[in-house]
């Protein structure tokens, strides 16, 4: 008998050994050893790798390696070894057919006799009282079989559901499902009958509640077909249990219903009883992304004036030309001398990635999130809504109305995002990386322009750094694995080893895989004793259109204190569609002249 290495019996048995775990790439990694347990201090340091179930123990003193199949033997987890499907026992095909009792009880729970009849519910020959719920695949094939006492008494039965004996694990309600679009998963078969009576087709739900995952395997390669996933499982105790696991093995995106949208109640069936199908269309249409504890809305920052906190001058450049922009899929590396507007060319990047209606995500390691914020605002806001003022010292100073940064909030709510410095994980758990955040990122939230300012600041949230330089280097290598992955551009600040009059690649502080490994090399400069530019920008390395500029070629650039905007001969006047929009709703409320 042959068995066939799958992905997903790697992740059911890491739930089995109940291992906290985390995918890069194609390995499967494990916080601590099975074997030997990391040692009591070495994380990270097992892997199976989900192509071909090869695991590997990193720790010399442990070394142990060898295939899935002897790994799950060591700890008693049972493979399926049949050439064919797992040998499951096999149910007849006989036509089942609505009882009258089945339909009148789903009456009581607000279920149409059409939907019933749809799902094939029915009762027991010898007892009205158990109500059946036949489980049938993608193709239509009976495999299982679930059971349910509807005059359940705790004092003398035993079970109030329970499983078909040797049945196979799937999701209720699969061949009723009409395409590949999206999928709702629900915790009880009565929850997703629910669904499906207001009007949505594609309704499942888990077999045996939110902690068990024996179907996953079984319904891994339908389950990927769908664009996405919307889990509406019960909430209790302040949480949905079923959204942890599934976020983290699905491999789409994955959106949950919103505590608010429950209403007080514990599932969908207790929802529609209470409020209706008004209450379950709301739960639908607005289940959002699984929110990340690590994140944060941008616009939710708290404004801060700047004007009354300790300053560090920066400065800003625009977009550069010469490479195109920013090339999806591309890693660009960005350097120069400290304080002379790095960071502030992100924000201007990220004013420009919005204004295309681009959603964004920051990491910034040295400024606080509303000083980043802050300053994104007043590059957005432009000449005409920033106001200057001179302070007792006679210099002028520069504000925006709290008017104009709600208007930019809503302008950029839902597309912009920051790192949450101040985030600190729970006991249990331990701060993830830098790219396992981006991952995230960009599956729950569509964002396609990443910001990182800086390396270092970023290599803090790397664990492993016994030899930082090869640290480095696997850092930028994993930033364009991700970019290329999901088609994105990733903008990575480095600081400069040391400044000359021309910069070179091998200016850049750290290992020189770094500037191999990106598509774009980008260094800016402040011009000291120029009457035409207050910067200079350098480009060379351009991996993609081969266009260089440096040396009498860097490209001249000039920079308004006031709007934190940089300009050269050739831009024009910069409006961003914030204002636009604001002018227009001002003007629709303006009273009819007549």
């Amino acid at each position: 008998m042959a068995y066939e290495f799958k992905a997903s019996d790697a992740f059911d048995l890491a739930t089995a050994l109940s291992a906290d775990t985390h995918q890069k790439g194609d390995e499967l990694f494990f916080k601590y050893c099975p074997y030997c347990e990391g040692g009591g201090k070495d994380k990270d340091t097992f892997s199976i790798n989900l192509k071909d179930g090869v695991y590997k123990c990193f720790r010399a003193s442990c070394g142990k390696q060898g295939h899935f199949v002897e790994l799950a033997r060591d700890f008693n987890f049972k493979l399926d070894f049949d050439d064919g499907p797992k040998a499951y026992r096999r149910l007849p095909q006989k036509k089942v057919t609505t009882t009258d009792a089945a339909v009148a009880y789903m009456a009581g729970r607000g279920i149409s006799r059409e939907t019933t009849e749809r799902y094939r519910l029915t009762t027991q020959v010898k007892n009205k009282n158990i109500l059946v719920f036949p489980f049938y695949d993608e193709n239509n094939v009976l495999v299982a079989a679930k059971y349910r006492k509807t005059d359940f008494d705790k004092k003398r039965d035993k079970n109030k559901e329970w499983f078909e004996k040797e049945t196979k694990p799937i999701l209720f309600g699969m061949a009723q499902c009409t395409d590949f679009t999206t999928l709702i998963i629900t915790e009880g078969q009565i929850d997703s009958l629910t669904v499906s009576d207001c009007g949505f087709n594609n309704a499942v739900s888990v077999p045996t509640g939110a902690m068990g995952f024996t179907w996953l395997s079984n319904c891994w390669d339908w389950i990927s077909k769908f664009q996405d996933v919307i889990v509406f499982g019960d909430y209790e105790k302040g949480k949905m249990s079923l959204i942890d696991t599934l976020q983290k093995r699905l491999p789409q995106k994955v959106r949950a219903v919103r505590a608010q949208d429950y209403l007080g109640e514990k599932d969908a069936n207790d929802i529609y009883l209470k409020y209706g199908k008004q209450a379950i269309d709301r739960c639908i249409n607005n289940a959002e992304p699984f929110k990340l504890a690590n994140v944060k809305e941008l616009s939710d920052v708290k404004s801060v004036d700047i004007n009354k906190l300790p300053k560090i001058k920066t400065n800003i450049r625009e977009i550069d030309k010469v490479i195109g922009g920013l090339v999806f899929g591309q890693v660009i590396l960005l350097t120069g001398k400290r304080g002379n507007g790095k960071s502030t060319f992100l924000s201007q990047l990220a004013c420009e990635a919005l204004q295309q209606k681009e959603s964004i995500f920051v990491y910034s390691g040295e400024l606080a999130d509303f000083h980043f914020k802050r300053w994104l605002d007043y590059q957005l806001a432009g000449p005409a809504n920033v106001v200057t003022t001179v302070n007792e010292y006679g210099d002028d100073e520069y504000s925006v109305s709290d008017d104009t940064v709600n208007a930019i909030n809503a302008w950029y709510k839902g597309r912009a995002y920051i790192y949450d410095n101040s985030y600190v994980p729970e006991q249990s758990g331990e701060l993830e990386s830098l790219p396992q955040t981006i991952e995230k990122v960009i599956r729950q939230y569509g964002c396609r322009l990443i910001c990182i300012d800086n390396l270092m600041t970023a290599m803090d949230t790397i664990t492993e750094q016994n030899n930082l330089y090869l640290a480095q280097s696997n850092f930028v290598g994993e930033l364009k694995r991700i970019a290329v992955r999901h088609n994105v551009a990733i903008i990575l600040v480095a600081h400069p080893r040391k400044t000359t009059a021309d910069f070179t690649n091998d200016d850049v502080s750290g290992s020189s895989d770094i500037t191999n490994k990106v598509d774009v090399v980008m260094s800016y400069q402040r011009c000291e004793d120029d009457d035409k530019f207050s910067s200079k920008l350098s480009i060379t390395k351009n991996r993609l259109f081969g266009r260089y500029a440096s040396g009498d070629n860097a490209i001249g650039l000039n920079y308004s204190e006031k709007t934190k905007r940089i300009t050269s001969y050739t831009s024009g006047k910069r409006i961003y569609d914030w204002e636009i929009e604001k002018i227009l709703a001002d003007s629709a409320d303006d009273d009819l002249p007549f």
